[in-house]
């Protein structure tokens, strides 16, 4: 096995490893950090296959931007760490069973099927480089159009988060 096989292997387990952990967890914030440990491992598998542009929007898109906004939205709405599985048994089992196998048969359908070349090409179509030149020139607009809808999400939920927490605390102090 080469150096690459066995950071294959790593990285693999470093992402799938986790979402096992994720089911097997009743806390929503652990999940949030298991799911954190497993996008770390897919972003190692995008930088290994030589997509530098995916595996670093993967880090700074998902790892950096989604899920911390998740964990300060959960940590913001100071609400107790419910468990998220209250109900369990062969009602909801059985059909997660039978679509679970769906898609393993469907996955190594296409697997099998799929005519898979040895080498990748020796020249990409875009490098990170090109693609960040054509991002802050061509596609500036739009680029800062989403920056600024997204500040503005931010802003309106941590004021929902904030006016209902203070109701709360209001109806709780004339209920004493």
């Amino acid at each position: 096995m080469t150096f690459s096989d066995v950071m294959f292997w790593v990285f693999a387990v470093i992402a799938v490893t986790p979402a096992v952990a994720i089911l097997a967890s009743r806390q929503i914030v652990h999940m949030a950090f298991w799911l954190l440990v497993s996008l770390s491992g897919f972003a190692g598998l995008y930088l290994q296959i030589g997509a530098g542009f995916l595996g670093f929007a993967q880090v700074v898109v998902y790892i950096g931007g989604i899920l911390i906004l998740f964990l300060f939205g959960v940590m913001l709405t100071q609400q107790r760490d419910y468990p998220v599985r209250e109900k369990w048994g062969l009602a909801l089992a059985v059909p997660g069973c039978v679509a679970g196998l769906l898609v393993l048969g469907g996955l190594l359908f296409i697997a099998v099927a799929t005519p898979w070349k040895e080498h990748a090409p020796e020249t990409l179509a875009y490098t990170a480089e090109q693609i960040g030149m054509d991002l802050l020139s061509k596609y500036i607009l739009p680029f800062e159009a989403v920056s600024i809808l997204l500040v503005v999400a931010m802003v309106g939920a941590t004021y929902i988060a904030r006016s209902q927490d203070s109701s709360s605390e209001d109806s709780q102090q004339e209920g004493a």
